[in-house]
Order: C-alpha cells, then sequence, then structure tokens
C-alpha cells in the first residue's frame, strides 16, 4: 500500500505488539520496531491498518479483556491490570466508549441494544 509499511514491517510490528500490548508503550518503541522515526511510522501505520497505533493496542487490550471477563472467575480490577489498562476506572471508560458496554455488562452479558 502506498505510504503504508512494508509487508515485512507490518509482520514485525504485528508481532510486537502481539507480545507486548499488555505493558506501556511508546510510539517510538514501536517505531524502532520497523526502524521509522516515530512521525514516519504513525502516517504509515494508520495507512495500513486503517487506525492509528494508539487505537490498534486499545483494541488488542480490549480484546483481551473481552476474553478474560467471558472466560474467568478474575475481578474487573485484576482484568484491567492483565489487559495493560493503567486502572479498572479506565478500563470501564475506554470499554464503555469503544465497546459500548461496561465491563460488568461485558461479563453478565447485557450487551447495549444499539450495537446488536
Amino acid at each position: 500500500m502506498k505510504g503504508g509499511l512494508s509487508v515485512r514491517s507490518t509482520r514485525l510490528v504485528q508481532e510486537f505488539l502481539a507480545e507486548s500490548f499488555t505493558r506501556k508503550l511508546a510510539l517510538a518503541e514501536m517505531a524502532a520496531v520497523c526502524g521509522l522515526s516515530p512521525y514516519h511510522f504513525m502516517r504509515a501505520f494508520s495507512r495500513t491498518f486503517g487506525m492509528p497505533p494508539h487505537q490498534y493496542v486499545l483494541d488488542l487490550r480490549l480484546d483481551l479483556a473481552e476474553r478474560l471477563l467471558a472466560d474467568s472467575r478474575m475481578t474487573i480490577a485484576d482484568i484491567a491490570h492483565a489487559s495493560g489498562f493503567s486502572s479498572q476506572s479506565h478500563f470501564t471508560t475506554v470499554m464503555k466508549k469503544y465497546r459500548g458496554v461496561t465491563p460488568m455488562q461485558s461479563r453478565t452479558g447485557k450487551l447495549n441494544p444499539k450495537i446488536r
């Protein structure tokens, strides 16, 4: 894709993020995986994935959190921490904004009727 990441860089950054998304990540660290400046990485990543790196990482974290909410007896605070969110309240805010439900609603299966 013109202006996007190369196939190799795309694979490298996907592998890096799959292994690292639960910890604090700096844009410069992600860019270094591809050998690009943060500015060029941000533009190329967004063009390749259709979203900025921050949003991609949030989606990875929310996907993990939803799996943990469905499959485990962990507390919501522990799930927030395990998924890489700074706090339970940050996790709740992000999940409500991007998935339309709170962690408790997700756990109990009470989905937002607008999303169904």
